[in-house]
């Protein structure tokens, strides 16, 4: 009656390197427009001009590695530790490094859904049978398991649920964390573990579906060879008249 006709893994990964491309772009510009916005900038200078002002008073640099820290003498060691001790105690600094943080959060997360909105959710819904921009290049495009065609629901759990807040902003976060020393050998184990999982769900599941195709029931296709329903009616439809045709050419 049917088959389901999987988009060859090379038409699917010239796709989404296309994408990344494309969306990373998009969130880079929404970014930069959100630091201009919140002022990310004066923090930082306010943060480094600390940096510099303390080092320089306690002829010691602040930015060393916890390894370069364990090879110097024991008085360089004291005066990087009290340069440290020192800064902590700057009450303007330290306001201005907790900033940081809360904005490179707060701009990296609008920025990244920004971009998925745009450019995973909007345009395939201009676009119709869930196609990005690289996926309409390389003609293929994403359908429910049912073989119907994408609803904006499933499109939203699929984009924003599975590939904003799964895939992109679990290892984002662990990332900062890790860029700030606010999480220790957690954070790479979790990174492992969802990279480990995404290849399994990808190399053992029949549709080679990745999470968020999981998540959503969806399935990618090559859209020339693959018969797609509006609805479940036009699929309940054309089963019907398939049977009737069968039916009709059998002999009693």
């Amino acid at each position: 009656m049917y088959d389901l006709q999987k988009a060859s893994m090379w038409k699917r990964i010239s796709a989404y390197l296309f994408d990344v491309i494309l969306l990373g772009i998009v969130a880079v510009l929404c970014m930069l427009g959100l630091s201009a916005i919140l002022n990310y900038d004066s923090y930082s200078e306010t943060v480094n001009n600390a940096y510099a002002s303390y080092g320089e008073k306690y002829n010691v640099d602040l930015r060393i590695s916890n390894s370069e820290f364990e090879k110097l003498d024991e008085d360089a060691k004291k005066r990087t530790e009290d340069a440290l001790y020192a800064l902590n105690q700057d009450v303007e600094s330290k306001r201005a490094l907790n900033m940081m943080m809360q904005l490179s959060l707060l701009i990296a997360s609008f920025g990244i859904l920004a971009g998925y909105v745009i450019m995973e959710f909007i345009i395939p819904l201009l676009f119709k049978n869930g196609q990005t921009l690289g996926k309409k290049i390389f003609g293929i495009a994403v359908m429910h398991t049912s073989f119907i065609k994408l609803s904006p629901p499933m499109l939203f759990a699929r984009t924003i649920l599975g590939k904003f807040a799964i895939e992109t902003m679990v290892p984002v976060y662990i990332i900062l964390m890790m860029f700030f020393g606010a999480i220790g050998i957690v954070g790479p184990a979790i990174l492992i573990l969802l990279i480990v999982l995404q290849a399994g769900v990808m190399l053992f599941t029949n549709t080679n579906s990745a999470i968020h195709d999981l998540l959503a029931k969806t399935v990618t296709v090559d859209l020339a060879s693959q018969k797609i329903f509006e609805d479940e009616k036009e699929l309940l439809k054309w089963k019907e008249q398939i049977h009737a045709e069968k039916a009709a050419k059998q002999t009693y």
